[in-house]
C-alpha cells in the first residue's frame, strides 16, 4: 500500500517549528531510491500519474496545487520541471520562472508578482524559484537592510496560510546540492557548447558566496516549514534520486487531494443521443 504523502516525505520533510542545518542533509543521500534504473522507472510511473491526476483537478475545478522549486544554481529545477511535469498536457500546468524584478515589479510589493502567478482552482502551478528569492538573495546581497528581511519571514507565512485557507495546496521543494557538485555543473555549462547558454558569469561571484546562501536557506527553511506549506529538502547531487523523490511526493499529494471528475448537471448521459 502506497504511503500517505507525509509518510513518504517524513524523510525530506523540515519539521515545523524546528530548525534545520543543511550540513545534516546529505546531497548524494539515495533514502530508498538505491537502483538507479528502478528509480528512473518509478519516476515515469508517478509521472503519468500525476498526468491523469491533474487531468481530474482540471475538470472539478475546486482546488490548486503549486509546487515551489529553490535551489542554487545548477540544483536542476529545469531538469525537475521536465522529469516531473512534462508528461502533462499544457491545459492545467503553468511553469513561472521567477528572474530579477523589472522596474515595474520593483515598483510594487515583493509579494505583488508571486501572488499573480499563483495557480487558479484546477491548474498545477509550478515556481522556478520563487518569493524566497527575497529572504535569499536580497539577504546575502544585501538589497533590503536586515529589518525588512526579518518581517518578511512573517508575511510569507502569512501569504501561504492564506492561498492554503483558499484552496490551494503547496509543496516547497530545496534541491540540496554539494558545492562539488555544483562545480562540475558550472564546468559542463562552460566546456559543452550546447550548454553554454545556462552559464552566466555572475554564478562565479554567487558560488563565492556559498556559505552565506547556506545560512540564508536555513534560516529561510527553519522559519518558513509550516503545516499548511511544509519544505522538503531534496538530495540533488544525483538527477534520478531528485525526480524520483518529488515525483512520489507531488502524485500522492495529488492522490490525497483525490480529485474526482464533476457529474452532469441539468441533463442526463443516458438520454442523450448523438444522431
Amino acid at each position: 500500500m502506497a504511503e500517505k504523502p507525509r509518510a513518504f516525505g517524513e524523510r525530506y520533510m523540515v519539521k515545523p517549528g524546528k530548525s534545520l542545518k543543511l550540513s545534516d542533509c546529505d546531497p548524494r543521500a539515495a533514502n530508498g531510491f538505491s537502483d538507479k534504473e528502478a528509480a528512473k522507472a518509478d519516476t515515469i510511473r508517478d509521472a503519468a500519474a500525476i498526468d491523469a491526476l491533474q487531468d481530474r483537478l482540471y475538470a472539478e475545478g475546486k482546488h490548486a496545487l503549486l509546487v515551489i522549486l529553490q535551489g542554487i544554481d545548477c540544483s536542476g529545477k529545469d531538469g525537475t520541471v521536465r522529469a516531473v511535469f512534462n508528461h502533462c498536457g499544457p491545459i492545467g500546468v503553468k511553469v513561472t520562472p521567477f528572474k530579477a524584478p523589472d522596474p515595474g515589479e520593483l515598483a510594487q510589493d515583493y509579494l505583488w508578482r508571486v501572488h499573480a502567478a499563483c495557480p487558479p482552482r484546477g491548474f498545477i502551478g509550478i515556481f522556478n524559484r520563487s518569493h524566497y528569492e527575497d529572504v535569499l538573495v536580497v539577504k546575502v546581497r544585501g538589497i533590503a537592510p536586515p529589518d525588512v528581511i526579518e518581517r518578511r519571514y512573517d508575511e510569507i507565512n502569512a501569504f501561504e496560510k492564506m492561498l492554503s485557507g483558499n484552496g490551494t495546496r503547496i509543496l516547497k521543494f530545496m534541491l540540496n546540492i554539494s558545492r562539488e557538485e555544483q562545480a562540475l555543473r558550472l564546468t559542463e555549462r562552460i566546456e559543452l557548447p550546447e550548454k553554454r547558454w545556462k552559464f552566466n558569469p555572475s554564478d562565479l561571484e554567487d558560488r563565492k558566496l556559498w556559505d552565506d546562501y547556506m545560512r540564508a536557506y536555513e534560516a529561510a527553511l527553519s522559519r518558513c516549514s509550516t503545516r499548511h506549506a511544509p519544505w522538503y529538502v531534496i538530495p540533488a547531487d544525483r538527477n534520478w534520486v531528485r525526480n524520483a523523490a518529488i515525483s512520489r511526493i507531488v502524485r500522492e499529494t495529488l492522490e490525497e487531494m483525490n480529485p474526482e471528475y464533476p457529474e452532469a448537471e441539468g441533463w442526463d448521459p443516458k438520454t442523450v443521443k448523438v444522431a
